[in-house]
């Protein structure tokens, strides 16, 4: 049966909001979805980039301004300080003037200010910059998350957002292969230039997002501009059909048309999946940024590589990590969100704990352990920093998707603004990366018993029936 003799009319009950999201859930993933990934997925690539690039620029910022643990855990943290605001910022415009724009405008600025960042003449300049940076990044991340899952049907929704999403991965490999070749090129006092400086394309994304990304059609049709949904679903229904594709069965829709209320977040159902994906948010990413943003820095200063071989194990573990992602997401699907998010901190916890004990009682020393170590965090938390963008806009209906993610993102801000924090003063304090692992340990513990015992599990479920 071709899609033109299954796909239902733009008439009648297909220009309502439950015929605009049965229409975008039967269609298979075509390359107007690619094309919506490739514009989306620069910004996400270059959140993982400045999330990675900014611990290995850090080494050439100390060079030059000579700064200590400290100040250099203060840069680290001041861009999630404004991803902090830009998230709740997004969260409540996303629902208000919808993801388009609000993306294009968070992109904007995100690039706008990493170029300036480059042109700093003080360490005081680039955290202003950095902060103002962090509002844009903060705010791109999760309504581009929102506006992806709502054009992507619920069978293999997990597949197609984790390959989306495995751009922050790639972003995080990149960050330090841009700054180990900036370093080679310029030296230390114009690679970390150079790297803020390449982190200002997603300002020319925005450009393009403004002709070429659409609105989402689903939260089009929420608030009752059906002619525009029926629009967008219309083309896509065109291309499918230009293709051969055909329709994919699936069950009629209901969508339940409410007003936007943002504290429906701590009510009913949602009081509980809320409570499950902050804590989720924070574990991950605290036990994460904690450690990783640290450690081409580490490597030098406790292992005592040379700043180029510093960035090349970074590299190497990044090249695992991301290779890890694409086996997260061919089986997200199959196995579910909760046995991968929940074991996935677990792992962590185990890496962690034995580190904690090798560098602790043990004295194992060199940049090896921290190294191996720091791989098992990063192998552990992966499931959840990229799952997180898959799992959050899943629990919650479109009238407030992109607010629930926002928020749920502020919580990565929260714990990615602490977490570095800490990790320098400790260093600063005691020099023990033995109490830097138990600490992460412990977060990773508390991020697996809550998604264990709260957790719900949403592997190919249509979104209209988890969020009602």
């Amino acid at each position: 049966m071709t899609v033109v003799e299954t796909v239902a009319p733009a008439t009648g009950e297909a220009l309502t909001a439950d015929g605009i999201s049965y229409r975008i859930d039967r269609l298979p993933f075509l390359p107007f979805h690619w094309r919506i990934a490739g514009i989306l997925g620069t910004g996400t690539l270059f959140d993982g980039f400045d999330s990675l690039s900014i611990g290995a620029a850090l080494t050439m910022i100390i060079a030059t301004f000579k700064i200590d643990y400290k100040t250099g855990g203060a840069l680290i943290s001041a861009a999630f300080a404004g991803q902090f605001v830009g998230a709740l910022a997004v969260g409540y415009s996303g629902e208000r003037i919808g993801r388009k724009w609000s993306f294009v405008a968070a992109t904007a600025i995100f690039g706008l200010c990493s170029a300036a960042a480059a042109l700093a003449q003080s360490v005081d300049q680039i955290l202003v910059a950095r902060v103002i940076q962090g509002v844009g990044l903060g705010a791109e991340v999760p309504v581009a998350a929102a506006l992806f899952t709502e054009f992507v049907r619920g069978s293999r929704r997990g597949l197609f957002i984790l390959i989306y999403e495995s751009m922050f991965a790639w972003g995080i490999f990149f960050g330090p292969v841009v700054a180990l070749t900036f370093l080679t090129l310029f030296g230390p006092e114009l690679g970390w230039r150079a790297i803020f400086a390449l982190g200002g394309v997603p300002a020319i994304v925005s450009l393009v997002a403004v002709f070429k990304l659409p609105e989402s059609a689903r939260w089009l049709a929420s608030k009752g501009r059906l002619a525009e949904a029926n629009a967008i679903v219309t083309r896509m229904e065109d291309e499918a059909r230009r293709l051969g594709r055909p329709a994919l069965p699936t069950e009629p829709i209901t969508v339940i048309r409410e007003k936007t209320r943002l504290t429906e977040l701590f009510r009913g159902i949602y009081a509980k999946r809320t409570f499950v994906v902050w804590s989720q948010w924070f574990c991950c990413y605290f036990v994460s940024n904690g450690y990783v943003t640290w450690a081409p820095t580490l490597y030098m200063k406790m292992g005592g590589l040379p700043a180029k071989y510093a960035l090349l194990v970074t590299i190497v573990t990044g090249a695992i990590q991301l290779a890890s992602t694409y086996v997260f997401a061919v089986s997200v699907d199959h196995y579910g969100r909760k046995p991968w998010f929940t074991g996935g901190f677990l792992f962590a916890a185990a890496g962690a704990l034995v580190g904690a004990l090798a560098m602790g009682p043990f004295e194992v020393r060199g940049w090896f352990p921290l190294a191996f170590f720091g791989l098992l965090l990063a192998l552990g938390t992966s499931p959840s920093t990229l799952g997180v963008y898959l799992y959050t806009p899943e629990l919650y209906p479109t009238r407030m998707r992109a607010w629930a993610t926002a928020t749920g993102s502020s919580m990565n801000r929260v714990a990615s603004f602490i977490a570095p924090s800490i990790t320098g003063f400790i260093l600063a304090e005691f020099n023990s990366v033995a109490m830097v692992f138990a600490m992460m340990a412990g977060v990773a513990i508390v991020g697996a018993s809550i998604m264990w015992f709260f957790g719900e599990e949403t592997k190919r479920r249509v979104l209209e029936e988890l969020s009602p």
